[in-house]
C-alpha cells in the first residue's frame, strides 16, 4: 500500500470513528433526556395524587378532569411508545419517536425484535439512527397534518426485517451512480447513508431504497446468524 493510500485510509478511519462517537453521543443525549423526564414524572406522582385528592375533597370534579387532561398530555411526551423486546432498540426508537413528536410528526410503529441480536450497539445506532433522522428531515417541509413515518421491524425466518416509510414534499428522486441524489450542501451530508450501507453489506444483509412521488421507503434484511454472505439482488424483499 502506497503512502498516499495509507494516508487516505487513516483519514477515512478517523472520520468513521468521529462519526460513530458523534452518533452515539447524540443518541445517548436523547435517551438520557427521556430517562430523566420519566424519572421526574415518577418522582412527582405522589404530588399529583395529593393534588387530585384535594380537588376530590372539595368536590371540584371539573378541576380533576382538567388536571388529568394535563397529566395525560405530559405523560405522552415521556411514555415508552415502543417495546420491541430488545433494550437497545427500544432506547433508540423511543428517543427518535419522541424527537419526531416534538416536530409534529406522527409515527406509526410496529416492532418486534429478539432480545439478543448479533449486531453491535454501534451498528444498530448507525442503521436505526440514520433511518429515523433521514425520515424526520424529509418530513419537515410538509404541513404538520401530512407528516407521517411508518416503522416496521420483525423477524422473517432467520433474518431481521426493517422497513421505514415517510411522506415527502418532493417528486420521485433520481439515482446517480446507484444512489439517490441529495439536495443538501452541508459538508459530510450523506456520510451516514454510506456508513449504513457499509454496515448492511458487512453483515451480509440486503438494503433497498425506493422513491415515489410524495413518499420514500427503505427496506433492510439482516441475517440473524453468522453464516450469511452479502446479497446484491436488486429486487424487493419478500
Amino acid at each position: 500500500m502506497s503512502f498516499l493510500s495509507k494516508f487516505f485510509q487513516r483519514r477515512m478511519n478517523r472520520q468513521v470513528e468521529a462519526y460513530q462517537r458523534e452518533l452515539l453521543e447524540t443518541h445517548y443525549a436523547e435517551v438520557n433526556n427521556m430517562y430523566h423526564q420519566m424519572r421526574g414524572w415518577r418522582h412527582d406522582y405522589r404530588n399529583h395524587i395529593q393534588t387530585m385528592k384535594a380537588y376530590a375533597a372539595a368536590g371540584d370534579w371539573e378541576a380533576i378532569k382538567n388536571y388529568l387532561d394535563l397529566l395525560d398530555t405530559d405523560l405522552n411526551t415521556v411514555d415508552s411508545v415502543i417495546k420491541t423486546g430488545n433494550a437497545m432498540a427500544d432506547a433508540i426508537l423511543n428517543s427518535k419517536i419522541s424527537l419526531a413528536k416534538s416536530k409534529d410528526i406522527q409515527v406509526h410503529a410496529d416492532a418486534h425484535i429478539p432480545y439478543a441480536l448479533p449486531i453491535s450497539e454501534i451498528d444498530l445506532c448507525v442503521i436505526l439512527g440514520n433511518l429515523f433522522d433521514n425520515a424526520i428531515e424529509a418530513s419537515l417541509p410538509l404541513p404538520p397534518e401530512q407528516r407521517l413515518i411508518r416503522v416496521y421491524m420483525d423477524t422473517k425466518g432467520n433474518q431481521l426485517y426493517i422497513s421505514f416509510t415517510n411522506f415527502t414534499a418532493g417528486k420521485k428522486q433520481k439515482k446517480l451512480g446507484g444512489l439517490f441524489a441529495t439536495t443538501k450542501q452541508e459538508a459530510g451530508h450523506g456520510f451516514g447513508l454510506v456508513r449504513m450501507d457499509a454496515v448492511v453489506e458487512r453483515m451480509g444483509g440486503y438494503l433497498s431504497r425506493n422513491s415515489e412521488d410524495g413518499a420514500f421507503s427503505t427496506e433492510i434484511l439482516l441475517p440473524l446468524d453468522s453464516n450469511s454472505s452479502p446479497k446484491n439482488d436488486s429486487s424487493s424483499p419478500k
